[in-house]
């Protein structure tokens, strides 16, 4: 798995109600859910111990026996209205470092939780575009209420492509988040989460904080 800390340190409304309804995308069962959460856990743990790919100091990874995940959570794999908002100018990305890569927004998720309505703004790296291997790749890094609490604080990441947007729909599962490179060392160069990407709800689902 290609993920966006490694690699820079991812309808016409005048249709009937009717036929909108039709396109809905469908979420997975529980059981489907639970099986893909634990395959992108035991692909990222794959990861971790990968001397080539792994944040982790080799020190590290010799007693590294699996990141923290909070218990899957069902509840927060939930189907996103995608909105396309890709005409703003590209502009350089507060990091953990003085790097400033280019970046543009790409759009904005709606979504609810908790009861209530909540939006996301979808990133598009500047970098990755210049390689057609990950040209489709989107990123949404977002602060939550467990920021601090239980996640890492600084915030966390998910990593999209443009083809799970369908019809102007996806489905965004927050059991996908994982920490920036930061959070295990010094050496990396990660982006901060911009303020418009703070939600106001806790998100207990992805990776956890080890700390």
């Amino acid at each position: 798995m290609v993920l966006f800390s490694r690699l820079l340190a991812g309808l016409l409304l005048l249709a009937a109600p009717a036929a909108l309804a039709q396109t809905t995308l469908p979420r997975p069962t529980e059981a489907e859910h639970a099986q893909s959460v634990t395959a992108f856990q035991q692909e990222l743990n794959a990861d971790y111990r990968n001397p080539a790919e792994s944040p982790l100091s080799e020190k590290q990874r010799a007693t590294f026996s699996g990141l923290p995940f909070f218990p899957t959570n069902y509840t927060v794999c939930v189907v996103a209205r995608f909105e396309a908002d890709s005409l703003g100018a590209p502009f350089p990305m507060q990091t953990s470092t003085a790097r400033r890569p280019l970046y543009r927004k790409y759009g904005v998720v709606h979504f609810t939780l908790e009861d209530k309505p909540q939006q996301l703004t979808v990133y598009q790296s500047m970098d990755l575009q210049r390689d057609p291997k990950y040209r489709d790749y989107l990123f949404v890094p977002f602060t939550d209420r467990t920021n601090g609490h239980g996640s890492y604080g600084g915030g966390r990441y998910i990593d999209l492509r443009r083809g799970q947007i369908v019809a102007g729909q996806l489905i965004l599962d927050f059991n996908r988040t994982y920490n920036p490179y930061c959070a295990y060392s010094p050496r990396y160069s990660c982006p901060v989460p911009p303020t418009e990407n703070r939600l106001p709800v806790p998100i207990a689902a992805g990776v956890m904080s080890d700390h």
